[in-house]
Parts: C-alpha cells; sequence; structure tokens
C-alpha cells in the first residue's frame, strides 16, 4: 500500500491489482477441417493454393476459394470445399483447414483399362496434420470429410480425447445402407466406442456447382456449422438434434423409425427426411448407451467446455505463492463461473448446491501437491441430474515450482 503521510489531507484512489481475472466462457463452436487438395488445383484467380502442411484460419467461403480452390470436379477437393461450405451455410463463423497430399491406387482390368483412385488408407499423414491443430487452442470442433477408415476414426477420436476441450465429428461411409450400418456398428464401418466423437449417418444431397447438378457428400462440415448455430442461439448445452441441415436437398438413403431404433443404442446419429425437410434425428456420442453420462453429444461438449473455461481461467495462479489465499482465490473465480453456467440452465439442480461444488484447499493440495508445484482444484457438476456430479481434477503450476 502506498504511504499516504505526507499527502495533502483529501481522497486518494489507488489502483490494487487482484493477480486474477473473472472466468470467460470458453470458445465452442470453431472447427478444424482435414481434406484432401491436390496440387494441380488453382484458386480462381489461377494461384496457387496453400502448401500441404499449412494451416489457414478461415472466416468465410471466399477465403476457402483463395486458399484451397472453389467447387471443381476433383472429388476429393470437392468433398472439402462443400464441407467447409456447409460449415458457414449452416452458422459457422471460424475455422482452420488444412490439406494433405493424394494418394492413389491403380488398377488394371482384362481389358487393359487402368483405372486410379485415390487411397485413403494410404494416407497416414492425418496423425501429422492432428499435431499442426495441437497448437491452435481455439479449436473446439475437428472433422476430417470423407475419412472413413476405422485407422482414420481412431487417430480424429484420440487426438480430440487428449485435447480434453475437443469433439470429433465423423462420417459413415457412402455406400452404406441402414442394415449394413447396423450390423456392423460394432465393426469397421462405424468408428469404435468413444465419448470424444459423434458419427452422422447417411450421406447428405447436396447441389453442386461445378457440375450444375447434385450429387451426395458427407455431412460433417454441415453438421459443424449446425453445431455453431444452435451454440450461439440456445447454448452447447443444447443438443444439436432436430435441426434443419441448411443446403441439403436429399440423402443417399432413406431410414425409417425402425432403422433408426437398430442404430440408436450405438450412438450413429441418423439424419432424415421429416416434414419436407432434411433433420438431424439424433444426438449420441459414438457407442451411445456404452458412455454412461457422456452418451449425449451436448453433455460431453458442456463438459469440455466447463474443463476449457475453468483451465484456461485460472492460467494466473502460476504466478501466485500456493498458500490459502490462492486456495481461497480460486474457490471464489470458479464457484462464480459456475454460478453463471447454472443461471443459464445448463446444470441440473434448483439450487446451487445440487448443480456444482469447487474445492480448492489443504485436503486437495497436501504438502506433497505443493512441493511438486502444483495446486489442484477438485469440481464438481451436474450435468445430467440434480446433486449427481461428475468430477474433474484440475492442476496448474505455482510460482513455487
Amino acid at each position: 500500500m502506498a504511504d499516504y503521510s505526507n499527502k495533502a489531507p483529501g481522497v486518494y484512489v489507488e489502483q490494487v491489482s487482484s493477480g486474477s481475472a473473472p472466468i470467460a466462457g470458453a470458445g465452442t463452436s470453431t472447427a478444424a477441417f482435414i481434406g484432401i487438395v491436390p496440387d494441380t488445383v488453382k484458386n480462381p484467380d489461377g494461384d496457387a493454393i496453400a502448401a500441404v502442411g499449412e494451416v489457414k484460419l478461415i472466416t468465410n467461403f471466399t477465403e476457402f476459394k483463395t486458399a484451397f480452390g472453389d467447387f471443381s470436379t476433383d472429388s476429393d477437393q470437392s468433398i472439402l470445399a462443400h464441407a467447409v461450405y456447409g460449415f458457414f451455410n449452416n452458422g459457422g463463423t471460424r475455422c482452420y483447414v488444412t490439406r494433405l497430399a493424394r494418394a492413389t491406387t491403380s488398377t488394371t482390368d482384362a481389358e487393359g483399362v487402368v483405372t486410379t483412385t485415390t487411397d485413403y488408407e494410404a494416407i497416414v499423414d492425418i496423425s501429422g496434420a492432428l499435431e499442426l491443430l495441437e497448437p491452435i487452442e481455439e479449436i473446439a470442433i475437428v472433422a476430417a470429410p470423407g475419412f472413413t477408415d476405422a485407422t482414420h476414426y481412431a487417430a480424429i477420436a484420440v487426438h480430440c480425447g487428449h485435447m480434453k476441450t475437443r469433439f470429433a465429428i465423423l462420417d459413415t461411409p457412402r455406400d452404406l445402407d441402414a442394415y449394413t450400418t447396423a450390423l456392423a456398428a460394432n465393426g469397421s464401418a462405424v468408428p469404435a466406442t468413444t465419448d470424444s466423437a459423434a458419427v452422422y449417418f447417411p450421406w447428405i444431397e447436396v447441389y453442386d456447382k461445378a457440375t450444375d447438378d447434385t450429387k451426395y457428400v458427407p455431412p460433417s462440415g454441415h453438421m459443424a456449422g449446425l453445431y455453431a448455430r444452435v451454440d450461439a442461439a440456445r447454448g452447447v448445452h443444447k443438443a444439436p438434434a432436430n435441426e434443419v441441415v441448411l443446403g441439403a436437398v436429399g440423402l443417399k438413403y432413406a431410414v425409417s423409425s425402425r432403422q433408426q431404433d437398430g442404430l440408436n443404442p450405438h450412438g450413429v446419429n441418423v439424419i432424415r427426411k421429416m416434414n419436407g425437410a432434411i433433420r438431424v434425428w439424433g444426438a449420441r456420442t459414438v457407442g451411445g448407451d456404452l458412455n454412461t453420462e457422456f452418451k449425449y453429444i451436448n453433455v460431453r461438449r458442456l463438459f469440455n467446455y466447463l474443463h476449457g473455461s475453468v483451465d484456461r481461467g485460472t492460467q494466473w495462479a502460476v504466478f501466485e505463492p500456493n498458500d490459502a489465499a490462492l486456495w481461497a482465490k480460486i474457490t471464489r473465480n470458479v464457484s462464480a463461473f459456475l454460478k453463471g453456467v447454472w443461471e443459464t440452465g445448463a446444470l441440473f439442480g434448483e439450487k446451487q448446491e445440487e448443480a456444482f461444488y469447487v474445492k480448492c484447499d489443504a485436503e486437495t493440495n497436501p504438502p506433497a501437491v505443493r512441493d511438486l508445484g502444483k495446486v489442484v482444484t477438485e469440481i464438481g457438476v451436474a450435468i445430467t441430474k440434480p446433486a449427481e456430479f461428475v468430477i474433474f481434477r484440475l492442476g496448474q503450476k505455482t510460482s513455487s515450482s
């Protein structure tokens, strides 16, 4: 405190830093897209596109065309273009895009005709692309439209689980009917059980500017935009279901209620034509019922939001001594943030005590923990039922480390 003993009589205002700031909610709608764009593709000005391994921030489709080309007849580039266009058309505002090189396989039939196709299984760069996305904190949704191999499913889901604040949107293969999907729900045609991802079926029909006709495309890009739209209108705790997929004019396969009954338990989210519109009619994580409290997309994403917000909002603790004053400050800040979340209706419970609790004290921070230069906070949130808490522990470094 300043020394005022030699000052003239009067009122003096002194600014005192608390060392912390209120916790701000983390973003939930910034997406990342990984796709294949051949080097031969040019942008509308005839210039070269972004290099393989370069990650570009895209805020509208015009920027995408400059970096990765317009709609084209190239099957791989077209998939990525439609995904990003669908993202913005459905409510997305920011995304990061990176492209991979094309791997091809050539086959020769009995008449000597050579057919060259993209070999998705041979593309191992997806792990490298995911690594490029790691440092970009604002990414909350990850999709690789058109990648439907089990290896790619696993890589994307593991990445999102590792990052703790990201959620994957996956596509089923294009030519996979509802009966086959149900039978293969625990096989390679559908991703392995994970609460860090959702999968959508079937592919959607959209207008294709390059051919002046319609074509079927994977729905992950459109769904990422739909997530952003629902987040902005209702909040991340609202399920992204019973919503119209804007830009979709049809479906690769029609799915009946009876067929969907076989898909729901496995967490395969169906897109259906209902009342003349193409709607999302499911909101489960991959594996569905096996994921217990995280079997619904909105519950998983709400938890990601809470974890990311509190983690980033308590980084200031690194500059503070690890003592009772710090514990009280963390408890106060986190409680104030969670109270605001509860007041939006995102947490269950008529009373604050039923909705969440925050514990940061000598019990969560014994001498052994403090000696490691860590401060540990235990947080419980009621995301499915009042007073039934899902608990996570958050550790930050402190100045004593």
